[in-house]
């Protein structure tokens, strides 16, 4: 048995080795570096940038929609002003939304879902709705558009959110709090 064991054991060994040299190989192969493959990285990450916002701006251009956009590619505007406070970081924020794909399609909606309560700069949300409450008063109704990056990302929801999705928030501030 103890055979067995140690051939089975060098056997394993062997083969790891073995891949490992593999792997090097094909790396020299391609005959990329390390910031070489970065840079190819970064080159790719851009272009899939530029193209969220090119199709972002087109909805926007086609829906007629008032838009400004932060440094971080949030698209936002204030379609109803409140007269409340002003949102801050360690709020607790409560509102209603409806979230809609670019092509329009309605996921998510509080209707359906109740009201979304968060404490704004805590996480637990979308990167993009932390940034753009922090924009609004109780009361404003505001319409905001995420790039995936601020959105659900590469994956998506898993759910209802597609990969790679910019997503369109439609939400109304009903209250906030300590």
């Amino acid at each position: 048995m103890n055979f067995k064991y140690l051939l089975t054991s060098v056997l394993v060994i062997v083969a790891l080795m073995f891949l490992q040299h593999c792997q090097r190989e094909n790396s020299q192969q391609r005959g990329m570096t390390n910031t070489e493959r970065q840079e190819a990285l970064l080159k790719a990450n851009k272009g899939l940038v530029s193209r969220d916002s090119a199709r972002i701006l087109g909805v926007i251009r086609a829906n007629g929609w008032e838009m400004q956009t932060t440094g971080t590619g949030l698209w936002h505007q204030i379609i109803e002003k409140g007269n409340g406070s002003k949102a801050k970081p360690n709020m607790m924020a409560e509102l209603t939304y409806k979230i809609r794909l670019l092509n329009g399609k309605l996921v998510y909606s509080s209707d359906s879902t109740g009201p979304k309560t968060f404490r704004i700069t805590k996480g637990g949300v979308e990167r993009g709705l932390e940034e753009g409450v922090l924009l609004l008063r109780q009361g404003d109704s505001a319409r905001f558009v995420m790039p995936p990056y601020m959105a659900h990302h590469l994956l998506g929801d898993q759910n209802r959110i597609p990969p790679r999705a910019s997503i369109i928030y439609e939400v109304r501030l009903k209250s906030l709090r300590k």
